[in-house]
C-alpha cells in the first residue's frame, strides 16, 4: 500500500462537498455500516464533465470516494464505466483486505449514477457496440463473452429492481449484491459496466400489478410485464444513448428471419414464454448470443474462460420473493392476511377449511386439506367471499379460454397452439372469429383438445408452430 497517494485523498479530497447542477447522484452504504457515500455526476454528451461526493463514515470511504472523483472527472462515460474496486484501490496505492469494502461501496454509488447519467448522454452510434444485460448469472456472462468474441465492442448494464429487508440479497438476481458481482464480472472482462436502477418502474409496473392480481384472485406472471413493458424497454433506450447499436440478452430465444420470437434450440431452456410481450420493434433490436446453446455448453464456455459465475445456481423464484415467502411478502406489501374461509365443491357443499384464498391457484392438487374419495383440484378462487372451490379433474378441464389484452403479430388466422403456463406443453388451438392484426380487448381461444389449469392472470403465449405472433391474459370465465 502506498501510504502517500492514500493520505493525499484522505487530506484534501477531490470533489468532497460539491453539488452539481444538472448532476446525478448514486448513493451506497447504510446505518448497519455506519457507512454512507453520496457520489454525483454530470455528463454532457460522452463525457463526465464534473464529479462530486459526500462520504460520513471511516477515512478510507473519503479517500476512496476521491479516488473515484479523480479517476471519472473528464473521463470519456464509457471509459468512466470501467472504473471499479481494483481501479479505485490502485489509485490510492493499493488497499489492505479490511479496508477494500470502502472501495466497494464506492464503486456502488459510482456505477449508480453513471447509469442514471445516462439518460443525458449522447454517445455516438458505433454499429459494433452492443449493451449487454448482465444479471450476475452465467447466462449473462456467457452472452457478454459471445458477444465479445464475435468482435463486437461489449458494454455491460445490469439493473437493480427490487430492494427488502426480507429478502436474500445474494439469492436474489436483481439485488445489490448481484450488481456489484456482474461489475466485477464484466470489469474482469475488459467491459465497461453501469448500474440503472428501476425500482420505482419495477414497483409501479410489475410488483403493484402482481400484487392487485393476487387481491383479485388471480395467479399472475410478473416475469412477462417485466420483460415486456420495463426493463428490457428501458435497457435499449439506454442502448441508444450509450451509442450500441443493440441489445443482448442471456434468455434462450431465438428470432426468425422476419422478426418474431422462435423456440430455443434447448427445449428444456426456452425462455419464450417469457419473453412474449416484447413488441416486434424491440426484438428487431435484440439479440439472444445462447439461442442455439445448450445449458451445459453454456457452463463449459463459462469454465473455459474462467468465469467466477460458471457454477453459480440458478435463481428459481420471483426475484423480489428471493429469501421471503409469498405469503408473508402478501401479507407485507399488500395487506393479504390469513383469513378462515370456505373450501367448497362446485355444487356449494362445504368441505373443509382454508386460511385464505390468496394461498391457491386454479389447478392446484396438493396441499387442500381436504379427503375425498377422488383427487381434488383447484377450479376457481372467489376473492370477494375469501372462497375456495374444487373438484374433480374432469370439471377443471376446458376447451375454451377467454383471455383480454390480446396483442397479435400476425393475423389470428394464423394461430394454431397456445402455451397456458410456462411449462406447459402447447395446446392445439384456433383464435375465434380470425382477428387481424393488432390489440384486442378480448378474444376468445378454441382448443383442439381439454387443458387443466387454464390459471386467470396467467399469460397464454399464441403460436405458429414454435413461433409466438402474440399473447394475451387468461380471464375468468
Amino acid at each position: 500500500m502506498d501510504r502517500e497517494r492514500f493520505t493525499e485523498h484522505l487530506a484534501a479530497p477531490m470533489g468532497r462537498g460539491v453539488v452539481l447542477s444538472g448532476g446525478f447522484d448514486g448513493h451506497a452504504g447504510g446505518v448497519l455500516c455506519g457507512d454512507l457515500v453520496r457520489i454525483s455526476v454530470r455528463v454532457a454528451g460522452d463525457r463526465v464533465v464534473e464529479a462530486g461526493f459526500d462520504a460520513e463514515g471511516c477515512g478510507a470511504l473519503t479517500a476512496a470516494a476521491s479516488a473515484a472523483v479523480t479517476l471519472v472527472s473528464g473521463e470519456l462515460l464509457l471509459e468512466a464505466g470501467r472504473v471499479g474496486t481494483r481501479e479505485i484501490a490502485a489509485e490510492l496505492g493499493g488497499l489492505s483486505p479490511g479496508k477494500l469494502h470502502a472501495a466497494d461501496l464506492v464503486g456502488d454509488a459510482l456505477h449508480r449514477a453513471l447509469g442514471a447519467a445516462c439518460i443525458d448522454a449522447a454517445v455516438p452510434l458505433d454499429p459494433r457496440r452492443t449493451l449487454v444485460a448482465m444479471s450476475g448469472g452465467v447466462d449473462s456472462a456467457v452472452a457478454a463473452l459471445l458477444v465479445s468474441r464475435a468482435g463486437r465492442e461489449a458494454v455491460a448494464v445490469t439493473l437493480e429492481l427490487w430492494r427488502d429487508e426480507e429478502n436474500d440479497a445474494a439469492a436474489s438476481c436483481c439485488s445489490a449484491d448481484a450488481v456489484r458481482l456482474a461489475r466485477s464480472v464484466a470489469h474482469r472482462m475488459g467491459m465497461p459496466h453501469f448500474t440503472l436502477d428501476l425500482r420505482e418502474e419495477f414497483r409501479a409496473g410489475v410488483v403493484d400489478p402482481f400484487l392487485n392480481g393476487y387481491g383479485s384472485g388471480e395467479t399472475p406472471n410478473p416475469c412477462v410485464g417485466c420483460n415486456g413493458h420495463v426493463r428490457l424497454d428501458a435497457m435499449l433506450d439506454m442502448a441508444t444513448r450509450l451509442g450500441a447499436a443493440d441489445l443482448a440478452t442471456g434468455h434462450y430465444s431465438r428470432v426468425t428471419p422476419d422478426g418474431l420470437l422462435r423456440v430455443a434450440a434447448d427445449p428444456a431452456k426456452d425462455q419464450t414464454y417469457m419473453l412474449a410481450a416484447l413488441a416486434p420493434e424491440s426484438i428487431a433490436r435484440m439479440r439472444f448470443p445462447l439461442a442455439e446453446l445448450t445449458k451445459p455448453e453454456v457452463r463449459a464456455l463459462a469454465s473455459e474462460a474462467e468465469l467466477p459465475v460458471a457454477t453459480r445456481a440458478e435463481s428459481q423464484d420471483l426475484c423480489f420473493l428471493a429469501g421471503t415467502g409469498k405469503a408473508r411478502f402478501l401479507q407485507r406489501h399488500a395487506g393479504l392476511e390469513d383469513a378462515p374461509g370456505e373450501i367448497v365443491s362446485s355444487g356449494g357443499e362445504v368441505l373443509g377449511e382454508h386460511d385464505g384464498f390468496q394461498h391457491f391457484t386454479v389447478g392446484q392438487r396438493k396441499g387442500l386439506g381436504v379427503a375425498a374419495v377422488e383427487p381434488l383440484y383447484v377450479l376457481r378462487t372467489e376473492a370477494g367471499a375469501n372462497r375456495v372451490v374444487v373438484g374433480s379433474r374432469a370439471e377443471l378441464a376446458v376447451d375454451r379460454v377467454a383471455v383480454r389484452g390480446a396483442r397479435l403479430h400476425r393475423p389470428g388466422a394464423e394461430v394454431d397452439a397456445v402455451r397456458l403456463r410456462y411449462h406447459s406443453r402447447a395446446v392445439p388451438c384456433r383464435v375465434a372469429g380470425s382477428p387481424p392484426v393488432g390489440t384486442h380487448r378480448e378474444l376468445e381461444l378454441e382448443l383442439s383438445e381439454p387443458f387443466y389449469g387454464a390459471a386467470p392472470g396467467q399469460s397464454a403465449c399464441l403460436l405458429r408452430g414454435d413461433v409466438i405472433v402474440g399473447w394475451a391474459t387468461i380471464v375468468t370465465r
